[in-house]
């Protein structure tokens, strides 16, 4: 979730009259549990090794119509059902992804990262925005499953039957904010500009002329507060005196209230995000409360890793506890290789590092990447951006080490998917085309360093019109207008289709990758870029010795050139595409690449 377009206002679609694609039967799902040694092996494989698959369950499979309404009333602005509606919930739940396990681990992914599925409040109104919570944002108890999505016991089936395959589960939480239940004296009907600390400070109210009402808060301890009206009046409305779990967050001492945020300056990390009440993440109730909450998520059910929302909207003392807490609780579990990476929506490389040297994230989403990646892949920008991109590296925490477990991606919830960039930046471009830069892109991703991210539904070509609700399409027969007339990119296909181009491309690569090593491990070596679009060539240079070059062609014209190997690599095998089987000299090697295409070639022990 990031910035104001968790409330941005989509068109609203009219009821399809046509789905966009056939459905197929639920599977069965069977108890399933790992074996010790599958067990053993999972935990013990380090992220780079991981294809994470992202997907919100809403929009993914829905493995049980009864829980459509989640136990509300069977009405629209209650229980937040209306499959026509981009912004409302589909139906989709943890058991359809357990039904559906094949299809993700045919694809070549290893882990699932799920959107939030802890309980939210269904249907929440800010300003002219009403909209529901199929998304999972909008936290009510943070210990449940929200209803939508099933119970305990499917979400216990889901990393169960995840980990008898070896796969992982991650969970995608939030510290920042709880739903919007907390109103404001002063603004009750309507949003609440940002009051700032220093015209509103915790020991005042009222502005500077104001009677203190914290004296005995030094500004620093923060459980030394003893009144929340600092710069508004909170208050929990009739009815919602109980709504959240655990019970500490109905308190509204644990929040900042000061108001909406603008996402500028301090507003950033104590304003309400467009309105969902902000924590107050300077209390020591609030930072030990989120510790015990999400640890006991990695007990309860033995989560391998964490996708941490809003990460920049928190102030770095409390990731400085909470994440080392998280750590040693999956240590304890016998989970060595937990992997939590925050939300740092930047593509500046020099702000998405600082939040592994500042706040102690041991990896955050790779934003810069996905800007990058998809500009050349569009042929808006020249090879070189990549080459500047990974030279970058050195400023993360551990440099190399932090930058090949940084989850990159292409395309998200959020910000809309991967064809839709491609389609943009090349209006006049044929499908075929699009497709090939769509596949590229994805190459880029899956054989650069870091743990590609795949979004849902990219690999069935959906592409969408946008971010936010015109990027969530229905995995599964839609009722959504704009879905349903959507013309996917490679053409369209049954649901679930492992026929589809991009599912079949995405699959292949991900064969590769799980075949060499290097591609997964290997420390990288840019070969080769330039200022406008053509060749990228990068090496994955292996411990032993060896080298696997991947080239790549962004242009739409033939490449041939000659590339710098490493000077001990002078027999190659292919991969991927056509190698030749010597190098051209110590040190030079010749390659031919059609245009928006790639190769992989491997050196031989001589």
């Amino acid at each position: 979730m990031t910035l104001a377009r968790q409330w941005k206002t989509p068109a609203r679609a009219m009821i399809a009259a046509a789905a966009l694609f056939a459905s197929t039967s639920p599977l069965p799902v069977q108890a399933q549990s790992a074996t010790p040694d599958v067990l053993t092996a999972l935990r013990q494989r380090p992220p780079q090794d991981e294809v994470i698959y992202f997907l919100l369950p809403d929009r993914f499979a829905n493995g049980d119509p009864s829980n459509d309404h989640g136990g509300y009333a069977p009405e629209r602005l209650k229980s937040g059902f209306d499959p026509s509606d981009t912004d409302f919930y589909h139906g989709g739940d943890l058991a359809g992804v357990t039904q559906r396990l094949d299809y993700i681990q045919g694809l070549g992914a290893t882990a699932v990262w799920l959107a939030p599925v802890f309980k939210n409040k269904p249907v929440q109104t800010h300003g002219n925005y009403t909209g529901a919570a199929h998304h999972g944002y909008w936290i009510t108890d943070f210990t449940a499953v929200d209803p939508h999505f099933g119970d305990e016991a499917a979400m216990r089936a889901l990393v169960d039957a995840a980990h008898a395959r070896g796969m992982k589960v991650y969970l995608d939480i939030v510290a920042n904010h709880t739903a919007d239940v907390i109103r404001y004296r002063e603004c009750p009907d309507r949003p609440c500009e940002y009051r700032s600390r220093a015209d509103y400070p915790y020991t005042r109210r009222g502005g500077l002329d104001g009677a203190a009402i914290n004296a005995g808060f030094d500004g620093r301890d923060f459980s030394r507060l003893t009144r929340p009206d600092y710069a508004y009046s909170p208050y929990v409305p009739a009815g919602e005196e109980t709504a959240k779990v655990p019970a500490w967050l109905n308190d509204p001492i644990h929040y900042h209230n000061r108001g909406d945020s603008t996402f500028a300056g301090e507003s950033s990390l104590d304003g309400d995000f467009a309105g969902l009440d902000d924590l107050l993440t300077e209390d020591p109730v609030v930072i030990q409360g989120m510790i015990d909450i999400f640890g006991g998520w990695i007990d309860k059910y033995g989560i391998d890793g964490y996708r941490i929302d809003t990460a920049r909207h928190v102030n770095p003392e409390f990731w400085q506890a909470f994440i080392p807490a998280m750590l040693e609780r999956a240590q304890a579990k016998g989970i060595p290789n937990f992997h939590i990476f925050g939300e740092v929506y930047d593509p500046d490389p020099a702000v998405t590092a600082r939040f592994t040297r500042v706040d102690a994230y041991p990896a955050v989403l790779d934003f810069p990447f996905q800007k990058t990646a998809v500009d050349v892949a569009s042929g808006k920008a020249g090879t070189d951006a990549l080459a500047k991109l990974f030279a970058a590296d050195a400023i993360y925490a551990k440099g190399a080490e932090t930058a090949a477990i940084l989850p990159t991606f292409l395309g998200n919830h959020d910000m809309g998917r991967v064809g839709f960039f491609v389609k943009q930046a090349n209006p006049n471009a044929s499908e075929a085309e699009i497709l090939a830069r769509v596949k590229l892109a994805h190459a880029l991703m899956m054989f650069s360093r870091g743990v590609p991210t795949l979004y849902y539904g990219d690999e069935q070509g959906f592409a969408g019109a946008g971010g936010y609700g015109n990027s969530r399409q229905d995995m599964f027969a839609s009722q959504t207008a704009v879905y349903a007339a959507e013309q996917p990119i490679g053409g369209r296909q049954p649901a679930y289709s492992t026929e589809a181009p991009l599912y079949t491309a995405i699959a292949e690569m991900a064969r590769i990758r799980a075949a060499e090593p290097a591609l997964r491990r290997g420390r990288q070596v840019v070969r080769a870029a330039g200022d406008a679009p053509g060749l990228f060539a990068i090496s994955r240079l292996d411990e032993a010795g060896g080298e696997t070059l991947v080239l790549f062609n962004t242009s739409t014209a033939e490449v041939t050139v000659q590339v710098e190997v490493e000077p001990g690599s002078r027999r190659w095998q292919a991969v991927r595409g056509d190698c030749a089987a010597e190098a051209s000299a110590p040190a030079s090697y010749a390659v031919r690449i059609a245009p928006l295409d790639y190769l992989i070639c491997k050196s031989t022990p001589q």
